[in-house]
């Protein structure tokens, strides 16, 4: 289960930086509109790349897991995230909205069918789109899966992961008064949206800071760093808060486990770091269980990131073993 044992002859390393040869802006509801890009092979095999937050949005790093001679990759940012508007808008915002802003984004770019890529919220998003458009799909790589379960937002905003990192846990705990403490969702939940944009910003900070500080099994410096940026943490933090006060907007706790069946037939692998404390093991362990033809790929040195080198190792690896079986059913 550990990585590193097979497909040693895959290319484990980003592929160069490459830039968009087409982007734009897709009106998806009277309120919002979504930045999207392509990049790679313009005939190409797609994929689309989900990313995670909500309301992180896309970097040009997220492009360089394809090979992009062979893919063409569509990147875009979900509602009120990145260079989609109205930024940080919680309206008209539900994991089914963007659901349906998916469909609306391959219909609009012509493409019959495509991969889906991935990871932490993106894997959330992931597997609910490819549960509710399973035809759509060729292929999955999910990478720290997150199923938006209570005992999993309990575990990173209610004090489990504070055992493991007291000194990152402190500011964001020491932000909320001791008589707002019983439940740190519903308190953020009230700064993030109050009238006060001062009052946001230092909500949107504690909260972005918490989890960049605990996303790597070793600190980054640069990643720590975006919870100074209030244009990003406002996104970040208010979006987020909005999802998991939401339950994602899911049916049921267990939703997403219980219609594995749907998307049992796709050709899948799921990448998780040993240590990932913002979405620990035990969640991509229960999809393993309910869902062992998916590959399971166990990063033994790793956290949560994507830009970890074990992470990336595993995820460029599984996007190559996709290519390969595609060429090879060519």
């Amino acid at each position: 289960m550990e990585s590193g044992k097979e497909d040693s002859g895959l290319k484990r390393e980003l592929y160069s930086v490459i830039e968009p040869y087409s982007s734009g802006f897709l009106k998806v509801s009277d309120l919002h509109t979504i930045y999207w890009e392509q990049s790679g092979n313009p005939d190409g095999h797609p994929v689309v790349f989900l990313h995670g937050g909500p309301g992180g949005g896309t970097s040009p790093t997220n492009r360089r897991f394809f090979d992009p001679e062979f893919y063409r990759i569509i990147l875009f940012d979900q509602r009120g995230a990145g260079k989609s508007t109205p930024h940080a808008c919680l309206k008209e915002n539900t994991t089914w909205d963007l659901i349906d802003d998916i469909e609306k984004l391959r219909e609009h770019l012509k493409i019959p069918e495509w991969q889906v890529f991935g990871g932490s919220w993106g894997s959330t998003l992931a597997l609910a789109y490819s549960q509710s458009h399973p035809d759509k799909v060729t292929g999955l790589v999910l990478r720290g899966i997150f199923l938006l379960r209570k005992k999993e937002i309990d575990w990173f905003y209610e004090g489990g992961a504070a055992a493991i990192y007291p000194d990152a846990w402190e500011p964001f705990r020491d932000l909320i008064p001791e008589n707002e403490r019983e439940c740190f969702i519903n308190a953020y939940n009230k700064r993030l949206n109050c009238d006060d944009l001062e009052t946001q910003y230092a909500a949107a900070r504690a909260w972005t800071k918490w989890e960049m500080m605990t996303a790597h099994l070793i600190p980054n410096d640069d990643n720590i760093k975006k919870g100074d940026d209030d244009y990003f943490s406002l996104a970040f933090a208010r979006i987020e808060n909005h999802y998991f006060s939401n339950k994602g907007f899911f049916p049921s706790d267990s939703y997403l486990l219980d219609n594995i069946d749907k998307i049992r037939h796709i050709d899948a692998t799921i990448v998780q770091g040993r240590y990932d404390v913002v979405c620990p093991m035990m969640s991509a362990w229960d999809v393993h269980k309910v869902w062992p033809e998916a590959d399971f790929k166990v990063v033994k040195d790793a956290g949560h990131s994507a830009n970890e080198p074990g992470i990336t190792a595993e995820l460029v690896a599984a996007n190559e073993r996709l290519k390969n079986k595609i060429k090879a059913g060519r």
